[in-house]
C-alpha cells in the first residue's frame, strides 16, 4: 500500500506563529468527520489519538510542538499515542514502541528512537539493532525482547491495524478527535492551523460554544 506522507514544509513551519488564528475550521477540509464514529479508548470527556509512527519523518518533526501543545490542555482533554502500521515493514517500530511501553521506558527513550531512526541512521526494521541500542540507552533488552514477541504485544498490533483500518487512515501524523474527527498539517496547510483547529474542537467537544460545520465524512 502506498503511504501519502504529508509536505515536510507543513509541519516544519515554526511553532512561533503558533500566534496565529484560524476562523472556524471547515469540516472536509481543516478537518473531516468519520461517517462512522469510533469508540473512544479512554472516558475522558475529550480524548485525542496521536496517529503516528517512529518510521515517520514528519511525526518526528512534529513531536516538539505537540508536546508543548498537549501541555497546555486541561486535565479533561488526555492525549494518547498510536502507531500506525500501513504495510509489513512498518511493524517492526510499532513493536518497538509496544515493548518500550510494556517495560515501562516509553516516557525516557520515545523521543530518543526518533532521533535514532532519522538523525543517527539505525534501522530498527531489525529487532536485534533496536535492543542492542536499547541496551545502550540502559534499558534491559532481555525484558524488551520478552515484550516484544510477547502475545500482548501481538494482540496491540492487531489493534492498531485495524484502527488504522477503522479511521480510514492515509497518512501520518494525523490527529483524532473524540473518535469523530481526523485533522492533520496536510489538511489544515500548516502545522499552526491545525493546532488552532485542534483547539476549535476541542471547545466543541467541551461544549464551549464552537460553532458547528455542514460536515463532509470521510469517503469509505
Amino acid at each position: 500500500m502506498k503511504v501519502r506522507l504529508f509536505a515536510s514544509l507543513a509541519l516544519a513551519l515554526p511553532l512561533a506563529f503558533t500566534s496565529f488564528q484560524a476562523n472556524a475550521g471547515e469540516a472536509g477540509f481543516d478537518y473531516q468527520v468519520l461517517a462512522t464514529a469510533q469508540p473512544k479508548e479512554t472516558k475522558a470527556k475529550v480524548e485525542i489519538i496521536e496517529f503516528f509512527s517512529y518510521r515517520c519523518p514528519h511525526c518526528f518533526q512534529l513531536e516538539p510542538s505537540l508536546k508543548a501543545w498537549i501541555a497546555k490542555q486541561p486535565a479533561s482533554v488526555k492525549v494518547i499515542r498510536q502507531p500506525v502500521i500501513f504495510s509489513d515493514k512498518w511493524e517492526a517500530s510499532a513493536r518497538a514502541y509496544y515493548a518500550l511501553e510494556a517495560t515501562g521506558s516509553l516516557e525516557k527513550v520515545h523521543l530518543k528512537v526518533f532521533e535514532a531512526m532519522h538523525e543517527q541512521g539505525f534501522n530498527f526494521d531489525d529487532p536485534a539493532v533496536f535492543f542492542d541500542w536499547a541496551g545502550k540507552q540502559g534499558l534491559d533488552a532481555n525484558k524488551l525482547r520478552d515484550a516484544y514477541d510477547s502475545f500482548s504485544t501481538s494482540s496491540k498490533i492487531a489493534r492498531a491495524k485495524q484502527l488504522a483500518q477503522s479511521y480510514k487512515l492515509e497518512g501520518v501524523p494525523t490527529l483524532a478527535v473524540n473518535g469523530k474527527y481526523l485533522t492533520s498539517a496536510s489538511m489544515t496547510g500548516s502545522t499552526p492551523a491545525m493546532y488552532a483547529t485542534l483547539d476549535e474542537l476541542v471547545r466543541k467537544e467541551l461544549g464551549k460554544g464552537a460553532k458547528a460545520t455542514t460536515a463532509k465524512p470521510v469517503k469509505k
